[in-house]
């Protein structure tokens, strides 16, 4: 079976100009991620999908592949398909799984690869699973930089959010308070396929792509992480991150 990650990274961030390429203990955050998902063991090929060149330069600068794609997407999903059927032309391949890693995750063990796609191997009708993690503190929790989620009981996603989501304001206190985690197998062809549908209202509000999704009556199989990570989405989160980075059992490995 052919699974590939692909790493969507832009220096265009709203929250975080140029985050991709921001310093964590002497490399760029982009490159903690390539260098950290380049060990996972099931995976035959990392790419990093970018629209801007100082990445794909430094990317290549350290031996790894990236593949330039356009500036236009608003999502990282359809950035990654854009860059997959690029790479299947260039390597005169077929992918099977598409893993999406966000560039925003320096932390990501490769060990969550495992856990996400799985699933997919023991259940063929499994299109695509997303980690999920617990919220360690309602500062987390009401933090909109923090993506939620709240399930069914089979572990399919609801409704994702950047709202605190179930409500605490009846009183019920002790609540699931879940985030997403962005490591996100799809397979190949329902990849193509949430590429050719339209945006959606809610996707659009709540800037998440899985809303997209949802909205189509489809689910989102969410696969809880025993891995604790910390996704940067400010220079507040990167000054955490080195914090954690520096005694990381990982980055001695590959520094």
């Amino acid at each position: 079976m052919n699974i590939i990650s692909i790493i969507p990274a832009r220096m265009d961030s709203n929250r975080f100009p140029g985050k991709p390429m921001a310093d964590i203990l002497g490399m760029p955050m982009i490159g903690h991620v390539y260098k950290r998902v380049k060990m996972s063991s099931i995976l035959s090929k990392v790419y990093v999908a970018t629209c801007d060149k100082e990445i794909y330069e430094y990317i290549e600068s350290i031996g790894g592949k990236a593949v330039m794609t356009s500036d236009c997407h608003e999502r990282c999903s359809d950035r990654c398909a854009e860059a997959m059927l690029k790479i299947e032309k260039q390597e005169n391949i077929k992918v099977d799984i598409m893993v999406m890693v966000q560039g925003d995750e320096p932390l990501t063990f490769p060990q969550m690869i495992d856990e996400a796609v799985e699933p997919m191997f023991e259940d063929k009708f499994i299109k695509i699973t997303n980690l999920v993690a617990d919220l360690n503190s309602i500062k987390e929790f009401e933090d909109p930089n923090e993506v939620k989620v709240v399930m069914d009981k089979n572990n399919n996603a609801l409704y994702f959010s950047r709202e605190p989501i179930p409500s605490r304001k009846k009183g019920i206190l002790n609540i699931p308070m879940k985030k997403q985690v962005c490591v996100i197998p799809f397979t190949r062809d329902f990849l193509l396929e949430y590429n050719e549908m339209e945006p959606t209202p809610l996707e659009t509000i709540e800037s998440v792509d899985m809303m997209r999704i949802l909205e189509n009556g489809m689910k989102v199989k969410m696969i809880p992480t025993k891995y604790d990570t910390k996704a940067v989405d400010t220079k507040e989160d990167l000054d955490r991150v080195v914090e954690i980075m520096d005694k990381d059992v990982l980055f001695e490995s590959y520094k």
